[in-house]
């Protein structure tokens, strides 16, 4: 058997090789990556480490071969470049004919109104119409993504956000890595999608657990939109990311990560780590 991760290099893609090697011989695992010299650490612990660009079809072609349970990890970048590269992945999986595709998606993807979303619903069916067995790792959001909130938190500013009383499922990349890694190797996951979610929180109740954590009360500044992106400009955030991360917040806002879901204690036989314990592991790590 030969297991290939996508993007091994990645912050989720490294935790998920690592979940990996837990549980399987190095030399069942591949990676793909763009760079090879950042994996040579991999390489020396025996893993079967693979050069692929997914903008260079015949590197993924060389990539995949022999591979049969594949994960493709989304890519970074705009939609356009994103949409392009995941079906570049996926066509090269059928080439390969590889015998099982999971990718890591996006909170209730197909019905979707995130920004982000139409990359993983182009990917998502682009995997069905191969026709090869699937899971869908639709994957709710990272606690990591608060941390420059929660450090600014440390350093006396209020939790600020225009996100109103939308709830997210947050829980740590391990967990996805795990999810990931456990639909990878195990069986029974053939066509599945899978709601990978946290507890659903509001900002509020995330802001007081984070206060419960550092040990201090964390006071929550609701604002508008355009207050909101006027405050990240303030604080230094890249203009051209500030459309996104205003995006998100309306997202919140109007339910779109708010996804109940059991469907981390299917894949893993426990929930997501629980919130006090994983924001320990976030902001004393």
């Amino acid at each position: 058997m030969k297991y290939l991760v996508t993007g091994a290099t990645g912050q989720l893609g490294s935790k998920v090789v690592e979940a990996l090697l837990t549980s399987v011989p190095a030399e069942q695992v591949a990676v793909s990556v763009r760079n090879p010299a950042k994996a040579e650490g991999l390489r020396a612990r025996g893993v079967d480490v693979r050069q692929a660009d997914f903008d260079d079809p015949s590197s993924l072609d060389q990539a995949f071969a022999g591979v049969d349970r594949l994960l493709i990890i989304s890519a970074d970048g705009d939609n356009e470049t994103r949409i392009r590269q995941h079906k570049n992945a996926v066509e090269a999986a059928a080439r390969a004919k590889v015998g099982f595709i999971a990718y890591t998606s996006l909170a209730n993807a197909a019905n979707s109104h995130l920004q982000l979303a139409p990359p993983h619903q182009a990917a998502e069916k682009a995997i069905l119409d191969t026709g090869i067995p699937y899971s869908i790792l639709r994957n709710n959001w990272y606690l990591e993504n608060e941390l420059s909130t929660i450090q600014a938190v440390q350093a006396g500013a209020p939790w600020v956000t225009s996100a109103g009383e939308g709830r997210v499922g947050w829980a740590l990349r391990q967990d996805y890595a795990d999810a990931a890694a456990a639909v990878l190797t195990g069986s029974g996951h053939e066509n599945t999608i899978y709601e990978l979610s946290g507890k659903l929180l509001s900002q509020e109740e995330l802001a007081a657990a984070v206060g419960a954590v550092i040990g201090k009360e964390v006071k929550v500044q609701q604002v508008d939109d355009a207050a909101y992106a006027d405050i990240m400009k303030g604080a230094g955030v890249p203009e051209f990311i500030i459309p996104m991360l205003v995006g998100i917040q309306q997202g919140i806002r109007d339910g779109e990560l708010a996804v109940e879901s059991q469907d981390f204690e299917k894949v893993l036989g426990r929930p997501a780590t629980p919130l006090h314990t994983a924001l320990e592991q976030l902001i004393n790590r």
